[in-house]
């Protein structure tokens, strides 16, 4: 096989928006639809794919074991809300990006009244969705994004 040949079937892969799978680990309240997979592109170290969560819903509380996620906000506006209880939260809009570490407990809330869609992107191949039955705090507490480079 020449280079050519090889660079062309092993090589950049497109996947067009049409051709999205749905067949992966769903949470109550959302529809996931894989984009690039093992199976799908060789992928071998991420997952990736779009999400997107109906008007005013939320998702039951869930984590995904010890792959990282980073969501990127297309259109809408995500509420978070994370810990053992629920009992923290932060916003997000078009443009902006959420890091959710491995076990985190988290649920996802379309904020507005359109979709919320979203780009996900995860640091596995395992469609690892661990929904999880939790007691929940009614008022959780606002965290505001920080770093140790921009105080």
């Amino acid at each position: 096989m020449s280079d050519h040949d090889h660079w062309r079937d092993h090589g950049v892969k497109v996947i067009p928006s049409t051709a999205l799978d749905t067949n992966t680990a769903q949470t109550p309240g959302m529809n996931r639809a894989a984009a690039i997979t093992h199976a799908r592109a060789g992928a071998e170290k991420l997952w990736a794919g779009t999400v997107t969560i109906h008007p005013e819903a939320k998702t039951g509380a869930h984590h995904h074991g010890e792959v990282e996620s980073v969501i990127y906000v297309v259109s809408g506006r995500a509420r978070m809300r994370w810990g053992d209880r629920l009992e923290f939260t932060a916003e997000a809009g078009p443009g902006d990006f959420i890091f959710v570490p491995p076990y985190v407990p988290h649920q996802e809330i379309n904020a507005s009244t359109e979709p919320l869609e979203c780009v996900l992107v995860r640091s596995g191949q395992e469609p690892v969705v661990v929904n999880l039955d939790i007691p929940v705090v009614e008022e959780p507490e606002t965290v505001l994004w920080t770093d140790d480079l921009h105080h």
